[in-house]
C-alpha cells in the first residue's frame, strides 16, 4: 500500500490529527453541512440558469452607484407624510407587537408633530389606530437608525445617485443616549427634536443646496472611502466621516448668512456628534442595493432591518417580500449599570450598511471598533475575512489596508449562507427594553438563522415556475 504524501480533511479535526502525527501533509478544509432542510432547495437554485448572470448583474449595479447629498428638506415635502403618518425601521409592523424602543419613539413623536401634549397619552392614539398609521421606512425609499421613526416634520437628508437620478433619505442623527430612535423621549429628547427641526434643518439645508450650486454635491460615497482607510467602519464608528462631512459643509454654512450663534451651535452638535454621518451612510447603502433590486434569479440580499420585534431581509430575486424571523439579543457592552436584562433585541434599519459590505463586515479596517462592541482586534480581523465566505464578491473601492487593501465582503448571497450556516455580522447599538430609557449599550449580533431558508425556498419556487 503506498502512502499518502498529501490529504485534505473536512469536518472534525481528530482524523486530521491521526494522519499529521504520521508525518503527513494535512490540509484543513474548514467545511460545514448545510442548514438543515435546505439541500433539496439549494439543489434547485443552484441549477438555475438564470441565477450566475442574475448575481453578476446584481453585484454590478451595487457597485456602480455614487451616492451625493443634493437636498436637506422635511419629510412631509419629501416623502408626501402627513400628520399621523409615522415611518418605522425594519418590517412592517403593528402596535401590538411593537417592542418598547419603537413605542417609546412612536409616543416621542406622537408629541413632536403636536398630535399629544404628553408622550404618554400617545399610548391611548395609537392603540385606537384609527388616526395614525404605521409604515416601514424602506417602503418610502428610506432609512431609519435604530427605532427609525419619522414623522413629517422631520428634517431628511436627500442622496442621489447623478447617474440615474434614483434617490434615497435618512433622518438627521440626534446623537447617543438618551434620544428618540433608542426610544427615549422626555423633554430634552423632544427639546432638541424642536430645535434640529427649527435650526439646524434649514440651515443644512441652505449649506447643501450653496454647495451644490457652487463646487457640486458632497460626495458620500468618496468620504465612504476615505473614513475606512482612517479607523471608521461607517457603522458604529463615523469620527472620521462626521468630520470630513462638516469639513465640506462647514463653509457654507458660516456664509449661509443665518444667525451666528445658530451657526456655531450647529457646528458644535455636528462636530460634537461622532454619529452625524451615519445617516448618511445608510441611505449610500440603501441607494446602492436598490440597484440591484428586482433581478430575477438573483439570491443576493438586498436589505436586512430589525423592528426591535422582528428580523427582517429582502433578497434581489423576491421583489418586495420580507424574510422573517425573531430579532436577536445582542452580545457585547453595557452602558453604567446597565445589563442584560435591560437590552430590548436588534432595532434599526443601520443593518444596511452590513448588507452593503461595511459596518461588521468591514470590522478589520476599524479594529479600535472592538473597544465600543466587544470582542477582540483578532476577531474584527477575522469577521472580515469570514464574511467572504457567504457574500458574491468584493468592493474595489472600499478596501481594508491591514488586509492588504483588499475589497470589503459584498453582496450577501442566500445560498452561501444557507450552504456554509455563516450568518452576517452586525455591530449595533442596544436600546433599553422598556419604552423611555435610551441606550444601555453596544454589541455584536447576526440574525436569526431561518430567515435565509425561508427566503432560499422563495427562490426555489420561483425557479421551478420558470421551468
Amino acid at each position: 500500500m503506498t502512502t499518502p504524501t498529501h490529504v485534505v480533511s473536512a469536518g472534525a479535526d481528530l482524523f486530521a490529527d491521526a494522519v499529521a502525527e504520521q508525518a503527513v501533509a494535512v490540509t484543513r478544509v474548514d467545511w460545514r453541512p448545510p442548514m438543515p432542510g435546505t439541500e433539496a432547495d439549494l439543489a434547485v437554485v443552484a441549477a438555475d440558469p438564470l441565477r450566475r448572470d442574475a448575481n453578476q448583474r446584481a453585484l454590478a449595479a451595487m457597485l456602480g452607484v455614487t451616492a451625493h447629498l443634493v437636498d436637506v428638506a422635511p419629510a412631509s415635502e419629501l416623502l408626501g407624510l402627513e400628520p399621523g403618518q409615522f415611518l418605522h425601521a425594519g418590517p412592517p409592523i403593528a402596535w401590538e407587537r411593537a417592542s418598547g424602543p419603537l413605542r417609546g419613539a412612536l409616543m416621542g413623536g406622537a408629541a413632536l408633530e403636536g398630535l399629544v401634549e404628553d408622550p404618554e397619552d400617545a399610548v391611548a392614539l395609537f392603540e385606537k389606530g384609527s388616526d395614525v398609521s404605521l409604515e416601514p421606512c424602506h417602503h418610502r425609499g428610506t432609512v431609519g437608525p435604530m427605532a427609525g421613526v419619522v414623522t413629517p416634520s422631520m428634517w431628511m437628508f436627500v442622496l442621489e445617485d447623478l447617474a440615474t437620478g434614483a434617490r434615497t433619505h435618512c433622518s438627521l442623527n440626534e446623537g447617543l443616549g438618551k434620544v428618540l430612535r433608542y426610544g427615549a423621549y422626555g423633554p430634552e429628547v423632544l427639546t432638541r427634536l424642536r430645535w434640529m427641526r427649527e435650526v439646524l434643518g434649514p440651515l443644512l439645508q441652505r449649506a447643501v443646496r450653496s454647495t451644490v450650486d457652487s463646487t457640486g454635491p458632497v460626495d458620500v460615497t468618496g468620504i465612504l472611502t476615505q473614513m475606512l482607510q482612517m479607523g471608521d467602519e461607517a457603522h458604529n464608528r463615523n469620527r472620521a466621516g462626521t468630520l470630513m462631512l462638516l469639513r465640506d459643509l462647514a463653509p457654507a454654512m458660516v456664509a449661509s448668512g443665518a444667525d451666528a450663534s445658530d451657526v456655531a451651535e450647529s457646528l458644535r452638535f455636528i462636530g460634537g456628534n461622532d454619529h452625524f454621518f451615519l445617516n448618511l451612510a445608510m441611505p449610500a447603502c440603501k441607494l446602492a442595493l436598490d440597484a440591484a433590486r428586482g433581478i430575477d434569479g438573483s439570491t443576493m440580499v438586498v436589505a436586512m432591518a430589525r423592528n426591535g420585534t422582528d428580523f427582517g431581509i429582502q433578497v434581489a430575486g423576491t421583489g418586495d417580500e420580507w424574510f422573517t424571523g425573531p430579532a436577536q439579543l445582542a452580545d457585547g457592552l453595557f452602558l453604567g449599570d446597565y445589563g442584560p436584562d435591560d437590552a430590548n433585541p436588534d432595532i434599526g434599519d443601520s443593518a444596511i450598511t452590513e448588507t452593503a459590505g461595511i459596518g461588521g463586515f468591514a470590522m478589520a479596517t476599524a479594529p479600535a471598533i472592538v473597544r465600543l462592541v466587544g470582542g477582540s482586534v483578532p476577531d474584527a480581523l477575522a469577521t472580515t475575512r469570514r464574511m467572504h465566505e457567504i457574500t458574491l464578491g468584493e468592493n474595489p473601492r472600499w478596501t481594508v489596508p491591514v488586509l492588504e487593501f483588499q475589497g470589503v465582503p459584498s453582496g450577501i448571497d442566500v445560498t452561501r449562507v444557507c450552504r456554509t450556516g455563516i450568518l452576517p455580522q452586525i455591530n449595533t447599538g442596544m436600546a433599553g427594553r422598556q419604552a423611555g430609557v435610551g441606550q444601555v449599550g453596544a454589541g455584536l449580533v447576526t440574525p436569526p438563522a431561518e430567515i435565509f431558508p425561508k427566503a432560499l425556498a422563495s427562490l426555489a419556487e420561483r425557479s421551478r415556475s420558470r421551468r
